[in-house]
């Protein structure tokens, strides 16, 4: 497997393994908290694998033995002026709605701890997978504040609004197994890492131009009734119908070959 790094300031690596690029977070001695200059990193990245055609898959992974992402740099917050706090949400924001707008699928690599911030940055994901180290959670409301990088919306749409309740209000830490059977995380594996980077692997296989209207079409048919969410699916139709890869996948199935997909 051919693979490529490219640094996104101090904190943030972005690895290719051919069409499935790794969104790595390199914080180490912070468990990976996310501080101003590492939000602003994630975000960076997002821009380029958004506006690179090759990527089909993006995995978002740590360098961290013990944690996926422990959540905002508290101590970096603690010495925000009020003022300072404002002008910083911009930048936050950017970081988990970077993750969130990537146009290819998205997968989460979950080993340890993954709270408030840090479970957010999965949640944005469209699959989380995660090992029996990982301990996930939204404990916002203890510190005084809420989930702010999209959990009060993500969670719900997730496990439901009574569950994602009392997750949100009791702000506890939920570990693996009982992760998994919440529906908090979608495959529990030996090695988050592993697992995340072979599902992505799978999905990578298929059409970019299949797999970017895919989930195009959920993402915005998600909460509309059903006759508005299927003139969704039509439109997000029409833009593969008579594309490259459309062309091509009906000819490699008729002639029992592997696709070569074009992309377009």
């Amino acid at each position: 497997m051919s693979e490529s790094e490219q640094r996104f300031g101090e904190f943030v690596v972005v690895r290719r393994h051919e069409h499935v690029a790794e969104l790595v977070l390199d914080r180490p001695k912070a468990m990976n908290a996310v501080s101003t200059e590492m939000a602003r990193s994630i975000a960076a990245a997002c821009d380029a694998l958004g506006a690179d055609r090759d990527v089909r898959v993006t995995v978002l992974s740590s360098t961290h033995d013990r944690a996926f992402c422990v959540g905002a740099d508290l101590k970096e917050r603690n010495s925000f002026s009020d003022a300072e706090l404002v002008r910083q949400r911009p930048t936050a924001r950017a970081a988990y709605t970077g993750v969130l707008e990537l146009p290819m699928p998205t997968v989460a690599a979950v080993h340890g701890f993954a709270l408030g911030g840090g479970f957010e940055l999965a949640l944005a994901c469209d699959l989380i997978v995660a090992d029996g180290t990982a301990v996930v959670g939204l404990p916002e409301v203890s510190v005084g504040v809420i989930p702010g990088g999209g959990g009060t919306q993500l969670l719900p749409r997730r496990v439901g609004a009574a569950r994602a309740a009392e997750l949100v209000y009791t702000a506890r830490r939920v570990e693996a197994a009982e992760a998994r059977e919440l529906g908090l995380v979608d495959q529990l594996v030996d090695d988050a890492r592993t697992g995340a980077l072979e599902l992505a692997a799978r999905i990578a296989a298929n059409s970019p131009v299949g797999l970017r209207a895919a989930k195009r079409a959920m993402r915005l048919g998600q909460g509309l009734d059903l006759r508005a969410g299927l003139e969704v699916e039509d439109a997000a139709w029409r833009s593969v119908a008579f594309s490259g890869d459309r062309a091509e996948g009906v000819a490699a199935f008729n002639e029992k070959r592997k696709p070569q997909w074009p992309g377009e």
